[in-house]
Parts: structure tokens; C-alpha cells; sequence
């Protein structure tokens, strides 16, 4: 039995992500570990035994009521959702005098910023949308009387 490895350029790049990653966990660790392991293990277990199954029926039920048009709005709601919980304490200006102490940058803006991206991708959700209504309005044949 042959072992697909896949091309040179895929194994250097997984090698790199690899070592990439050890890198990570090395510097990481070398902190608190306890906090990071506990903040790894209680991220999996409240998202994968609580967050995952509430959101998944909650998308279901929504596609299941609103139809498949409600893609052009959880599709930005995710992006949007997932840009806030990752930039939370920067948005809400929990840790601003950590941040520009650290990184000698002002962290005003983070929160218009965000709004602004949020906006983007709700905007251009809406473009998609109404490109796709009217070229689908447009192959229609047209009915006869």
C-alpha cells in the first residue's frame, strides 16, 4: 500500500506549519500553563459540548423558516461574529492600557473598525444578492398569458 504524500511544495509548507505550530505551543507554555491548558480544555469543552450543538440547531431552524436567502446574512453575521470574539478585549477597551503599553500603538478605533468591516461584508452580502436576484430574474423565460 502506497502512502500519498502529495507534491514537495505540500510537504515543506506542512512541515513549516508544524514547526510553526511547536513554536507557538513552546512560547505559549512557557508562561502560565495551567491557565492555557485549562483555557484550551474548557474552549473545547464549552464550545464543542454546549456552543456547537446550540448554534447548529439554531442555523437549521433558520434555514428551515427564512429559507435559503438567509445565507446572504449569516454568511457576514459568522465573519462579523467571529472578527468580534477574537478582537472582544480590544473592541470593548478592556485591555487598551495593556495593548499600548505593549505594543507602543494606540488602540483607539479597534471598535469603528470593526463596525466598518462588519458593514463591508454586510454590503457586499447585499451586492451579491441583488446580482444574483437579477440575473436570475433575467434567465427566467418570460410567461406566457
Amino acid at each position: 500500500m502506497r502512502i500519498p504524500l502529495g507534491s514537495p511544495l505540500q510537504l515543506l509548507l506542512l512541515v513549516c506549519s508544524f514547526a510553526l505550530a511547536g513554536y507557538a505551543g513552546v512560547r505559549l507554555l512557557a508562561g502560565d500553563r495551567f491557565g492555557v491548558a485549562l483555557w484550551f480544555v474548557g474552549a473545547a469543552v464549552l464550545h464543542d459540548l454546549v456552543l456547537l450543538p446550540l448554534y447548529a440547531a439554531a442555523d437549521r431552524a433558520l434555514v428551515k423558516t427564512a429559507g435559503r436567502h438567509v445565507l446572504y446574512v449569516r454568511v457576514p453575521a459568522a465573519f462579523s461574529l467571529l472578527l468580534l470574539l477574537v478582537w472582544f478585549p480590544l473592541i470593548s477597551g478592556q485591555v487598551a492600557d495593556r495593548y499600548a503599553r505593549a505594543t507602543d500603538l494606540s488602540p483607539d478605533g479597534f471598535l469603528a473598525r470593526w463596525l466598518l468591516v462588519t458593514a463591508v461584508l454586510f454590503g457586499g452580502s447585499a451586492v451579491v444578492f441583488v446580482v444574483r436576484r437579477r440575473r436570475a430574474t433575467k434567465e427566467r423565460p418570460p410567461a406566457v398569458h
